[in-house]
């Protein structure tokens, strides 16, 4: 982490301050590994407290939106449910079927929470609350989020079960299908900011138009697309409605989680909101500004607060569309991703080198540079979306009588 600068108010320096302090208390030749420990602490706890909101925030959210109160009986405002359902999962018994591989049964759902929390390690937070500032910091996200497939996989094949490994399968074809767009959605940053670092990624974000409009990519055409294209297939990616069928338990008995109870299927539980947790911070990175501030009169409000407060909107636009959208087909699922988004996110890549060509243009070719953009982002859109649904009209039941 970078020091702060004199500058910069107490509130902005406040968690420098505080891990100065508990490094301090150690001797100088262990303060490095003292502050790698505090910081590997610091995001397993916050993780981990923010998943006990997010838990209860969600079912109080959905409630909301179909009439129901939510959680409301364990605490003020159901605020302790999420302790009651730690406590139920750690006391319910572990079934572990009798022809499993135990070894990969258990290694599964520590794997997945492994790969998800690693995933933390280089999100910027802050102006100077980065726990690794790598240079090839996206290309690392990618990397240890592509390592839940293997953990999926091996609950599948641990489970020896038919309908985990099945279970199993759909969820990889559903995982890789979707990788591929949301990884060419982020192609386009990388390219305009020059860097696969995720701090040199919010430092080209940074600055306002007369004090007011913020250079965020997502207020550019291609950065309005590359975002709406990241957002689905985020959704798909972690598991989330409608994208949830993997764990589709009217069609597939929870897939390839059908064999696991107690506090192992509660890891896997968490394992979801983790990854959710943390493509909701990388979106909020390449595309919403980081930790900047929307104007430049609200730089006085501490940079952790406004990435926190990013997060919370993505997250809750997570939640709105559980509530909002129903869950897909497989089919529909899959041609998506390959002939709608894909396509959707190669033709934005022309896009965008197109606005980084134009970069210099003035005056009256700046309106053209903006039409020229939008119709760039927004034409292949519509065309892609007719072509997607043409010759795919509504399904015609017919009933013996």
């Amino acid at each position: 982490m970078i020091h702060a600068v004199a500058t910069e108010s107490a509130f902005e320096r406040l968690p420098l301050v505080l891990r100065d302090h508990v490094t301090g208390l150690f001797p100088a030749s262990l303060r490095d590994l003292a502050g790698g420990v505090l910081a590997i602490l610091v995001i397993i706890a916050l993780a981990g407290a923010v998943f006990a909101f997010l838990t209860w925030l969600e079912r109080k959210v959905l409630g909301r939106m179909q009439n129901r109160p939510g959680p409301n009986r364990t605490g003020p405002f159901g605020l302790l449910q999420p302790i009651a359902d730690a406590i139920k999962t750690l006391v319910k018994e572990d079934v572990v079927p009798h022809s499993a591989d135990r070894v990969l049964h258990f290694l599964a759902p520590v794997a997945l929470i492994v790969f998800t929390l690693l995933a933390f390690a280089v999100v910027p937070y802050g102006r100077h609350l980065v726990p690794v500032d790598l240079d090839a910091a996206v290309l690392y996200f990618f990397a240890a989020g592509a390592g839940t497939e293997l953990a999926i996989f091996m609950a599948g094949w641990g489970s020896r079960n038919k309908y985990a490994l099945l279970g199993a399968m759909r969820a990889l074809a559903q995982l890789i299908s979707y990788e591929l767009p949301l990884l060419l959605s982020v192609v386009p940053v990388i390219m305009l900011a020059g860097t696969l670092s995720t701090t040199g990624v919010v430092a080209a974000q940074g600055g306002w138009e007369a004090g007011v409009i913020p250079h965020w990519h997502v207020l550019t055409p291609w950065g309005a697309a590359g975002f709406a294209m990241f957002f689905v297939a985020a959704l798909a990616e972690s598991n989330r409605s409608p994208f949830d069928l993997p764990e589709a338990e009217s069609e597939l008995i929870a897939g390839h989680l059908t064999e696991y109870s107690g506090f192992k299927f509660a890891l896997f539980f968490m394992a979801e909101y983790f990854g959710m947790m943390a493509l909701c911070g990388m979106g909020v990175t390449l595309f919403l500004g980081g930790w900047h501030a929307p104007c430049a009169f609200l730089e006085f409000i501490p940079s952790y607060v406004w990435f926190g407060l990013k997060l919370f909107a993505l997250i809750l636009a997570f939640m709105w569309v559980r509530g909002t959208v129903p869950r897909l087909r497989m089919d529909q699922l899959t041609r998506l991703a390959w002939k709608f988004l894909v396509p959707l996110a190669l033709i934005n890549l022309g896009t965008a080198a197109f606005w980084h060509l134009s970069a210099d243009w003035t005056g009256a070719t700046q309106l053209l540079r903006w039409t020229t953009g939008f119709i760039l982002a927004a034409g292949p859109f519509l065309l892609l979306g007719r072509g997607l649904s043409s010759g795919l009209g509504p399904r015609t039941y017919r009933y013996a009588t």
